[in-house]
């Protein structure tokens, strides 16, 4: 079996905004299905964004995290705080870690790898 591509979908609340969000952070939108779907890719991710009236989503989409790094890890705090998105920094034996959440709870990380 071969694999020839692969994506991450989430469930969300309102397309528009998640997709306006993802966007600020330098995910590029590739293409949108009406308010059905929203394919969105950056450097070596593809992800996938779902309208979801689940009322079990609860601003958490558990077992989810999307993992990203970034060139200049201070200047990439600094234009997350500037774009208003709450930040939660942690530094651990791997690297340094700046923790954030999505507009429906998805978590998202930028990582320093110390590797």
């Amino acid at each position: 079996m071969e694999i020839l591509n692969s994506h991450i979908t989430i469930n969300v609340k309102d397309l528009d905004q998640s997709i306006q969000f993802y966007e600020k952070i330098g995910f590029h939108l590739q293409q949108k299905w009406g308010n059905h779907y929203a394919q969105l890719t950056a450097k070596g991710i593809e992800i996938g964004l779902h309208p979801s009236s689940n009322p079990s989503m609860d601003n958490h989409q558990a077992g989810i995290s999307i993992g990203l790094t970034s060139k200049d890890f201070k200047a990439t705090k600094e234009e997350l705080l500037e774009l208003g998105i709450s930040v939660t920094e942690r530094n651990e034996e791997g690297g340094g870690f700046l923790h954030f959440n999505d507009p429906d709870g998805t978590a998202l990380y930028f990582i320093q790898p110390k590797w």
